[in-house]
Parts: structure tokens; C-alpha cells; sequence
């Protein structure tokens, strides 16, 4: 006969074991958790505005039609660059002639290689040639007031020179010194000149262009008389409105979400099954939304930087000369900066090593670096995969400039949503199918504005590789 053995107690064991009582005890638990929560800090920063209706007009002062200041070009079949060639109506004097017209001048650019250092243009040398960089960077650079080597500005692919020398056949005043590799595109002035003989449409906007009667200003003038005395006539004038003014209608993310009865129905305690599910959805929803308002191709703010708001890292790490620079862009009461986290660390670095710490500031119950007095706010959905014309392993810094009364940045959202659950997001419960799951439609609405071209401005190209030896 076996005689089954009988678990003994420690012999030194005096109370309940902790393992034991486990089993009657109720297990203190988190709520689920989630990797992919930020805090969305664009979100929280910037001024909402709520809108009765779906669509969102700006209404501006007329202007004259800009593009992006770029000619972009591509590699083709026989691995030779070429000139994207209705991309050359960036040109202001090329932006209405024909496509054939474009064609034939796109046709006779001439590629060559400039190595670091080496000059592209000197100064004083006639503008006999447009230049365009494809690849690289450069940097335009004249001789000050007083002697002194002034940095004009940063090159890179797509920046074109000089296209108001070149038209008029004069002598370029800088001179652009290549900082890397270059790949410049070359397109001599015979060419234009033969050109505009064969095409007068060609020719008449050469001309104007030429003679100075293009328009230089952004927007249509207004006439005004100022410093007179006595008893002049006074100008007549009035402002004139964008006939055709952009439309922002609100954007959606969507998802789907289920939850079986019998996990809702008795797997509920002391967690809410279904809410844990719907907070986690919620999020991850919001962290689409912060993306979509930075990189989506129509609306993103990334997209939507004027030409003339693009600054180019001088050196390719975040330096405090290129947040000046940006600052110098969007002066008119800037807000913040918004950036990758790695963008920050790399600009801490760099005022690391030139001792110029920056200060601390608290927003949001937690510190942030300031340049200048303005935060630095992370997000990283700048990411370092290069994006609205950086190169890839690199990522952009915003400045930008928000609220509707300061003509800035504003998000947009509906005033009201049936199901609401927070501004702009809804839950509608869709109800249980034949399988006893029940669904939950969750849906978002939003979009974002920049209601004037200087309210942004991007600093593009950031490195944030660069490490300095302190030993």
C-alpha cells in the first residue's frame, strides 16, 4: 500500500506564506500600457479653432502666385541628371511661357562635378550661365560694407543662380563656393537669347522682366502718400482679395475597433474592459493626427513652408547661427520651435561647445531648452528619414508663429460631433453582430492652417551625428 506524502511546512516557518496568501489576495494592476504614447506636444501648444462647418478659408490680400523656388531634377535611364523642365517656370519671367518652350531649355543644361572648396560662380564674372544644384551644398558669399566676408546664404538641390544676372546679361555680384560635392546643372545664356528670338512670347516677358516690371512684392500694393505738406492730390487706392482663396476641409482618421461580449461581460473586473480598449485606440489615433498635421502632403505644415521660409543648416548640426536664422524668418512674436528629440540633444551639443547653454523653461509640468526665449518642443514625428526637401538621415526644425489673432498656425477641428468623447472625436457604437462581437466606430477630424507665409518657417537638412571630443 503507498502512503502519499504530506506537503510539510518549513520548520522554522511561523506565519502564512507570501506565495500562499497571493491566492486570496486581489492583485494590484496597471491600466494596459502603450510604447507608442507621446505627448503630442503640437497638439497642446497649438490654439484650436472650431468650426461649424467642415471647410476652413483664409482669406489673404491678393498676391502673385509663388511656387517653391526649386527646380527639381532627376537621374535618367543613363545615369545623367536632368532638369525637370516645368519646374524651370520657378524662373518669375519662364512662369507663363509654353511647355515646348521650357522644354527646349531644359534640353541644353550641361552637368558637371565641383569638388569641396572649388568655386561654381566668382564674383564680378559675367552671368553668362543659370546654375542649378542637384546635389551638395554651397554657399553664396559677398564682400560686406567694410571688408568683411558676408554669408549670404546656404545652397542646396533645387537653389538656382542667378537668374536676374543671367537674364539681363550682367556681372554676378557673390560668389558661390561649393562645401561639398557638387552636381551643378549649367545652362549658357545663348541658349535663352537664341530661344527668345525664335518665340515672342519668349521675349516679351524677357523684356518686362528685364526692364524691372515684374512685380517684386508678395502682394498687390496699396497706395499711400506719406511725409507731404500743403494741398497734393492723395493716391487713390483699395485692397484687393485673393479671388480664389484656399480651402482647408477637414481631414479623418478612422478605425474600427472590437470587443467580444463574453470579454466584456465578465472579464471586466476591476478594469474596464472596453474602456481600456478605447483609450488605447484613442491614442493611438491622436499619434496618427500629430503626423498627418506635420507630414501630410496637402495640409502638413512641412509642406506648406513658403520658399522664402526655407533656411539650410550651415554646417549640417543644429547650430544656435541656424535658430537665429529662423528666428530672423518668423520675428513677428514666434511661439516655438518643434523638432526631434535627437534635434534637440544635437543642438544642446553644439551650445555645449561654444559655451552658450541654453536656458530652461517649464511648460507643461515638464523642462524644456529655450533659444532665445523660445521652447523647443519635441515630437518625433520629425523624423530622420528626410522629408519636405531634406536629404535622408536627416530630419527639419519648425518656428513657428501661432494663433488666428497673431496670423499664425492654428489647428482645426469641429465645434461639435454626435458621440463626442473629446473635441473632434467620436465613438459611435456600430452594435453586435452574428459572432457577439459588438463594434465601436472611432473617428477624428482635424487639419491645421498657416494663415500668412511668414506665421512658419523650416530649418532644413539637421544632422544629428555630430559629436564633439571634450577630453
Amino acid at each position: 500500500m503507498t502512503t502519499e506524502a504530506v506537503p510539510q511546512s518549513q520548520p522554522n516557518q511561523q506565519s502564512l506564506s507570501t506565495s500562499a496568501a497571493r491566492n486570496l489576495a486581489t492583485t494590484t494592476k496597471t491600466v494596459p500600457q502603450m510604447l507608442g504614447i507621446t505627448p503630442r506636444y503640437l497638439l497642446r501648444a497649438l490654439p484650436w479653432v472650431d468650426l461649424e462647418a467642415g471647410v476652413y478659408r483664409v482669406n489673404r490680400r491678393r498676391g502673385f502666385i509663388l511656387g517653391d523656388g526649386l527646380v527639381s531634377t532627376y537621374v535618367d535611364g543613363a545615369g545623367a541628371t536632368r532638369v525637370i523642365a516645368e519646374d524651370l517656370r520657378e524662373l518669375a519671367f519662364l512662369s507663363q511661357v509654353d511647355s515646348p518652350v521650357l522644354a527646349a531649355l531644359a534640353s541644353g543644361f550641361v552637368e558637371r562635378e565641383v569638388a569641396p572648396g572649388e568655386p561654381i560662380v566668382d564674383a564680378g564674372a559675367p552671368a553668362d550661365q543659370l546654375h542649378i544644384i542637384a546635389f551638395g551644398r554651397a554657399e553664396k558669399r559677398a564682400t560686406g560694407a567694410y571688408g568683411s566676408d558676408a554669408l549670404l546664404a546656404v545652397l542646396g538641390e533645387g537653389d538656382f543662380f542667378d537668374a536676374a544676372a543671367w537674364a539681363g546679361g550682367t556681372a554676378t555680384t557673390y560668389r558661390v563656393t561649393a562645401v561639398t560635392t557638387c552636381t551643378v546643372l549649367s545652362l549658357d545664356r545663348r541658349v535663352l537669347v537664341e530661344l527668345a528670338d525664335r518665340e515672342p512670347s519668349l521675349r516679351a516677358r524677357l523684356t518686362e522682366f528685364t526692364a524691372g516690371q515684374a512685380p517684386t512684392d508678395p502682394e498687390h500694393p496699396i497706395d499711400l502718400h506719406s511725409g507731404h505738406s500743403g494741398e497734393p492730390y492723395l493716391p487713390e487706392t483699395f485692397v484687393d482679395y485673393d479671388e480664389s482663396p484656399r480651402e482647408y476641409e477637414l481631414s479623418i482618421a478612422q478605425t474600427v475597433l472590437k470587443v467580444h461580449t463574453r470579454v466584456a461581460d465578465i472579464y471586466n473586473s476591476d478594469i474596464d474592459q472596453v474602456q481600456a480598449q478605447l483609450r488605447l485606440t484613442v491614442e493611438a489615433l491622436r499619434e496618427r493626427q500629430e503626423w498627418e498635421m506635420l507630414n501630410h502632403p496637402e495640409y502638413g505644415l512641412l509642406n506648406n513652408v513658403a520658399a522664402t521660409q526655407r533656411v539650410r543648416t550651415r554646417k549640417g548640426a543644429p547650430t544656435p547661427d541656424d535658430l537665429d536664422e529662423l528666428l530672423a524668418r518668423v520675428w513677428k512674436q514666434p511661439a516655438f520651435f518643434l523638432a526631434h528629440p535627437r534635434a534637440i540633444a544635437a543642438f544642446g551639443r553644439e551650445c555645449t561647445r561654444r559655451g552658450v547653454p541654453p536656458q530652461i523653461v517649464e511648460l507643461f509640468g515638464s523642462p524644456f531648452l529655450t533659444w532665445r526665449g523660445v521652447p523647443l518642443l519635441p515630437s518625433d514625428k520629425l523624423d530622420l528619414k528626410g522629408s519636405a526637401n531634406s536629404a535622408p538621415g536627416t530630419t527639419n526644425i519648425l518656428l513657428m508663429r501661432v494663433g488666428e489673432e497673431r496670423q499664425g498656425v492654428v489647428g482645426l477641428r469641429p465645434a461639435k460631433v454626435p458621440d463626442e468623447v473629446e473635441p473632434g472625436l467620436a465613438v459611435r457604437p456600430m452594435g453586435v453582430d452574428r459572432q457577439a462581437i459588438t463594434s465601436y466606430l472611432v473617428t477624428g477630424y482635424f487639419s491645421t492652417a498657416a494663415l500668412v507665409d511668414d506665421a512658419i518657417a523650416v530649418l532644413q537638412n539637421v544632422e544629428v551625428s555630430n559629436y564633439h571630443d571634450y577630453s
